[in-house]
Formats: C-alpha cells, structure tokens, sequence
C-alpha cells in the first residue's frame, strides 16, 4: 500500500494515510479519517487541491489541454458524432448502435412536450425577467408535474426522469426567449431533430414552417457538444451537493442553472461579447493589452486562462477552427472577429502571456459563434444549460450509485471571536 505520512510538530506524532491510485490523472490522498486520527482539518478555499468523489464520466488533463468523455476524446465526439450520440454515451456509458441512436432520438423528440400549465408561469414572470431567472424556476417547477421522479429506484425509473429533464429544457429554453421578447409560444416540432427543433422553436412563427440551415445545425450542436460535462465544476458540484441532500433532481438542476448564471462560471462568453465590442477595433487592442500588463489596472481580459487547463482549452481548439470553416457561411461579424484575432495572436506569442499559460479557452470563440446564429446574448448562458444538462443529470446518477455518498458538509476554519459572557 502506498502511503503519505503527516507529521505533526506540535507533539512529534506521526499519521499515515493511503494513496488511492487513479485510471489516469493525479493520484489522491484518502484523508476521510484525518480529523478522527488527528482532530485536525484541510484547509483548501476553493477546493483547488480536493477530491469530493470517485467518477468515471470526465477525465480533463490540464497541463496538456486533454479532455475525454467515458474515455472518448472530445474532439472526435464533436466532429465525428451529434450531441445526441454524446448524451447517450454520457448516461449509458457507451455509444449507440444505430438503432439506438434513432430510438433515443424519437424518444426525446416525444418528451420535448412541456405542461400548459407551464406556459401559464411564463406569462406571470415580468416583461424584463432575467433568462435565468425564468429557466432554473421553469426547472425547479418541473418537480411538481412530476414529483414520483423524487422516489426513482429502478434503472427504468432513473432512464425516464433523466430522458424527461434532457428533452424538455430546449423547450423551456425556447419559451424563455419568446418570454422575454413577448413572441407566441412555438411547440416543439415532432420532425425535427434534437438542435434543429431548439433554433426551430427560437425563432418560427405560429404557422411557419420554418427551414433551418444545415450548417447553423451543425455549429450549434458542437457547442452543446463541448459543454455536455466538464468534471467537478462549480455547478456540477452544486448539482451534487443538493443531489446529496436527498432533494428532487430536478431541483437539484435548478440549482446547478443558478450556478452556472454566474459570469465566472456560464456567462463568461457574454462578458467576452461586451469587451469585444468596447475594444471596438485592431487599433485599439494594443492599449488595452497594455491595460492588462499593468498592475495598477484591474481590468482584466476575458476568454483567456481558466481554472484546470494550464494549457490551450481543447475546446477551444475546436471552436477556433470550426469559427476558421464558418466565418463566410454565418456572415460572424469581420469587424469583432478581427479584434478577436489579433488578441488571440497576441496571447499565443506574448511572453506576459505564455509565462502565465493565459490560453484562449471556449468562451472567447463560443459568443462569436452564438452571435452569428442570431442567438441574443441574454440566451448565452441558456446554450450552455442545453448543453450541460446531460452532464449534470449523469452526475446525479453516479451520485446515487456511489456506496460511499455522504451529505455535503465541508468544515471551516473559525477565526471569528472566543465565547463571551452574556450581559
């Protein structure tokens, strides 16, 4: 067995914990007993250093730029298969057969369908309702037309709610938008395919039989592709977290949505769009370069670093070369894919930079994207939704299967005042 040994100064004591292996990636330390053995705690704001579960859905290699679903590499699934082959892959664990693909296709097309009596709390939010706003409510109140999925035991079972959730949030994405913009509800279309019926729903007219670009269906499917699942991120651990609680999936979606509307997190490639545009030309990308060279600055350029990856997104990757094979076609605007070139030319030869692996990641190239679909901006952040909705439901799954699931309890590091007498 190997093993790491902490040892304790304070009284020379010495403690052994195990090291648990990985398929592939960084090794962890077993410390589940260390407050028990040593009465102390980790302390890790962020978790940036901290395992919170075993799983076998996302494996990301930072320093390499390596992201694999199920052990497929993300780029052969975005280029060589759908979003929907990606879906099943995630919750069966492997990719479909034909006749799979086709069955699994018809059954979300028939799940698309929402209650009416949802149509009716759209039309109780406000005019100015924020996209989020409405779609985590729309999510959360899923749970009331079907609250048994709150009890699912069999596989069955969990297959139904999961297929249920996956197919009906691009319906309530759909209704979100004509919410906000006071337009009739469109239904979805039984004849359209999973993307197809979402740009469908987005943009038709009562009555219209609206023909969508085969290469608008494609772009936009890879996108939904790149963010199915990225591992413990922000809202997938709070999808996992309220999952632990023994709440409703569906609620434990809603949550993971609310996360994710954060510009830190899912509204990043919005904030990028804005800073694109006050950039506003070529001449004006050295000043602002300048702007984040200085230290005394606090403005910072957005679509570039993250978290994880030390290295080019692989993501990003994809985007970039598939923005490279669309420009013409989506008519993306010259002016701001300009500015995005030569900023990106900048960061990828610029010592300040590389020196601080600053790599352009998904959100830089996914606005660009998105706005030459016609997708308004305050639907960014709802793409994205469409997109991780598989992963987050597939998330909750392993949780439920994981012999080792615990409530979600982190500890603290008190530094607040000792006990006072009360007077």
């Amino acid at each position: 067995m190997n093993s790491v040994t902490l040892i304790d100064n304070r009284n020379q004591n010495s403690y052994e914990f195990e090291i648990l292996d990985s398929t592939i990636g960084a090794p962890v330390i077993d410390i589940r007993n260390l407050y028990r053995d040593t009465g102390m705690f980790t302390y890790d704001p962020g978790y940036t250093s901290t395992a919170s579960c075993s799983s076998a859905i996302t494996y990301i290699d930072g320093e390499v730029g390596k992201l694999l679903y199920r052990g497929y590499n993300i780029s052969d699934l975005a280029t060589k298969g759908t979003y929907l082959d990606t879906a099943f892959l995630l919750l069966m664990g492997y990719l479909p057969s034909i006749e799979e693909r086709e069955s699994f296709d018809i059954e979300l097309r028939k799940r698309s369908f929402v209650h009416e009596g949802l149509k009716e709390m759209f039309n109780a939010f406000p005019d100015k309702a924020h996209s989020m706003a409405m779609m985590s409510s729309a999510v959360s109140a899923l749970s009331t037309f079907y609250f048994e999925h709150l009890n699912v035991k069999t596989a069955e079972e969990v297959q139904i709610m999961a297929r249920r959730i996956i197919a009906k949030i691009p319906t309530l994405a759909a209704f979100t938008h004509r919410r906000m913009f006071g337009i009739p509800f469109i239904y979805p279309d039984i004849e359209r395919s999973f993307t197809e019926n979402f740009l469908y729903m987005m943009r038709a007219y009562p009555g219209e039989n609206l023909k969508i670009p085969e290469i608008e269906i494609k772009a936009l499917d890879t996108i939904f592709t790149l963010h199915a699942d990225h591992e413990q991120n922000a809202s997938t651990s709070t999808v996992r977290a309220v999952a632990s609680t023994g709440a409703h999936p569906y609620a434990a979606l809603s949550a993971g949505i609310n996360a994710l509307w954060g510009r830190a997190h899912g509204g990043a490639n919005e904030s990028v769009m804005a800073q694109l545009e006050m950039i506003a030309s070529v001449e004006n990308v050295d000043a602002f370069i300048q702007r984040v060279k200085d230290p005394d600055d606090e403005f910072k350029l957005m679509g570039f670093g993250h978290r994880v990856y030390k290295n080019y997104d692989p993501r990003a990757t994809i985007l970039k070369k598939l923005l490279d094979q669309l420009k013409n076609e989506l008519q993306v605007d010259n002016n701001l894919l300009k500015v995005a070139e030569k900023i990106e030319y900048i960061a990828l030869h610029d010592e300040y930079f590389i020196k601080r692996k600053l790599y352009p990641n998904v959100d830089f190239y996914s606005g660009l994207i998105l706005t030459a679909l016609k997708i308004p901006r305050s639907m960014f952040t709802i793409i994205f939704v469409i997109g991780r909705s598989v992963g987050w439901v597939t998330q909750w799954i392993e949780l439920q299967n994981d012999p080792e699931k615990k409530i979600a309890r982190p500890r603290q590091r008190y530094i607040g005042e000792e006990e006072k007498e009360f007077i």
